[in-house]
């Protein structure tokens, strides 16, 4: 040994560990052992900052039990509330994707928090018959019921973050809603042509799916408040005081303040990890209708000249190397390849939680590192989709305008108005000679240019109405020209209601 090292042992023997690192032997076999994903603890501050929270509650709750002395109580504090400083946070070394049901994690958070805890004691790194990563940092305690209580507080502190991406992005959508109210455009339905409606009632659906999925997210995040702590090894609650469970739980929603709750079942708590099936599940969703919304959004700004060209997405980065000139639409596309992203995750959460044996699942820490990756990535990819391309979104308003009046879709809009074999004839006219249905209907003289107009007044298309401002003949009767009700039908049942009470009580009289 040289004076940069410090000996260690543990159960496996004596190993050299750098003097000026704050982990020690077992953290240090993790590093060696484990080089999976390449990517260590230290990349997530909130698994960090949440096994803090964990071990500064613990010892509060043995030392108010008897168990702890406060010296030791105050000192493990201390060095926990550095590492929620942001503190320590490179000695964090072991791969995020580990063997062991997150035994390394737990003790590179033992290890750590002991040796910081020491030099504010005034004593050396490595003293630990002053202070023990174990005996007195791990009291009461196994990574059993560490870990997953830890990764549950580090799930919620990223969801919360999650749904501010997701309102931002929901926000940016109902807003070009409200731009494109006005601006009537062709609808589709496998990708045909269907009816008309307005670009704004097309961004509202994606604000309003959005929405949607913030709520079944809040769901999910609402079933992980539950934690096992005092669980230790298998949800007996071996090696812990009696009142231990209570008291670390309330310990823990005070230095964290979140509604964290005690399962009724540690047993079961110990060994399920459903809450995680379903909150990968909840993700896969929000990432598959946000790679909805970005297919769509190419869709319609496909082009420029030959293709849809409904909308224009904000020019971001010159889009090939060899065609001058062209740019692509590259914020929808990575989001797709986000979406894609998520899914596999989920996938692996799925496998991960199903291949849970007896009384542990050991597959925890790939199933908090998928988590981890989907929740950041799709927060991330919100915030990007909102910021880089739907905010500076705008409309081609005659491209949209000339596209409803040339597509055969417009004959069901006139349907009402002149009557479906007129509008037969006019659709297939159109097919024939590839002339515009505007066009068609004012040569026939079907209607007037004032009439269709009025017809296709954005605000004409986005509700029912009753409307028929043209003479039909019907079998049995004829409406008059000019009749046209612009009111729900609920409303003219209850007049013709309130008309009929009306001469049942003269009658009765």
């Amino acid at each position: 040994m040289n004076n940069t090292c410090r000996i260690e042992h543990d159960s496996l023997g004596e190993i050299e560990v750098p003097k000026d690192v704050y982990y020690g032997v077992q953290t240090l076999r993790a590093k060696d052992n484990f080089h999976i994903s390449g990517i260590t603890m230290s990349h997530y501050p909130r698994l960090i900052s949440a096994l803090a929270y964990v071990k500064t509650a613990a010892a509060e709750a043995n030392v108010s039990l008897g168990l702890l002395e406060e010296e030791k109580c105050r000192a493990i504090s201390r060095a926990c509330e550095e590492l929620l400083e942001g503190k320590l946070h490179d000695h964090f070394v072991v791969d995020i994707v580990q063997g062991g049901a997150g035994t390394s994690a737990n003790m590179n958070a033992n290890e750590v928090i002991c040796n910081r805890a020491l030099e504010l004691m005034g004593h050396e790194k490595g003293q630990y018959e002053y202070l023990h990563p174990l005996n007195d940092v791990n009291m009461s305690q196994s990574t059993n019921d560490v870990f997953p209580s830890a990764l549950n507080i580090a799930l919620i502190l990223e969801i919360r973050e999650l749904m501010e991406a997701m309102k931002h992005l929901r926000k940016n959508f109902a807003a070009k809603g409200e731009e494109f109210a006005d601006v009537l455009k062709m609808g589709r339905t496998q990708l045909q042509d269907a009816v008309p409606m307005t670009l704004g009632q097309e961004f509202t659906a994606w604000a309003v799916t959005i929405g949607e999925d913030l709520q079944r997210v809040d769901e999910a995040e609402n079933l992980i408040y539950e934690i096992n702590m005092g669980a230790t090894a298998i949800g007996t609650g071996l090696n812990t005081h009696p009142d231990y469970t209570r008291t670390v739980t309330e310990k823990l929603v005070e230095v964290t303040t979140l509604n964290l709750k005690s399962s009724p079942d540690l047993v079961e708590a110990t060994q399920d990890t459903g809450a995680y099936v379903q909150l990968s599940g909840v993700l896969k969703r929000v990432a598959v209708k946000l790679s909805k919304i970005c297919n769509d959004l190419r869709l319609l700004s496909s082009g420029p000249r030959c293709g849809l060209n409904e909308i224009n997405l904000p020019p971001m980065q010159p889009g090939s190397t060899i065609m001058p000139g062209k740019v692509n639409p590259v914020i929808p596309e990575v989001v797709n390849q986000v979406a894609y992203a998520v899914v596999g995750n989920d996938v692996t959460v799925s496998m991960a939680s199903e291949a849970g044996q007896l009384e542990l699942n050991v597959m925890e820490p790939v199933i908090g590192f998928s988590l981890f990756q989907s929740i950041n990535m799709l927060r991330r990819a919100c915030v990007t989709l909102a910021d880089k391309c739907v905010c500076g979104i705008t409309a081609n308003r005659e491209r949209c305008r000339e596209l409803v009046e040339n597509s055969i879709g417009l004959v069901t809009a006139l349907n009402p108005h002149i009557g479906y074999e007129k509008s037969a004839e006019i659709a297939k006219e159109a097919m024939k000679t590839g002339g515009s249905v505007y066009d068609i209907v004012l040569q026939r003289g079907y209607l007037s240019k004032d009439e269709l107009e009025d017809i296709l007044r954005p605000e004409n298309m986005v509700k029912p109405l009753v409307c028929s401002p043209q003479v039909i003949d019907k079998p049995h009767r004829r409406i008059p020209v000019g009749l046209c009700f612009d009111v729900e039908p609920i409303c003219i049942l209850t007049g013709f209601y309130q008309v009929c009470r009306f001469f049942f009580i003269v009658a009765s009289r």
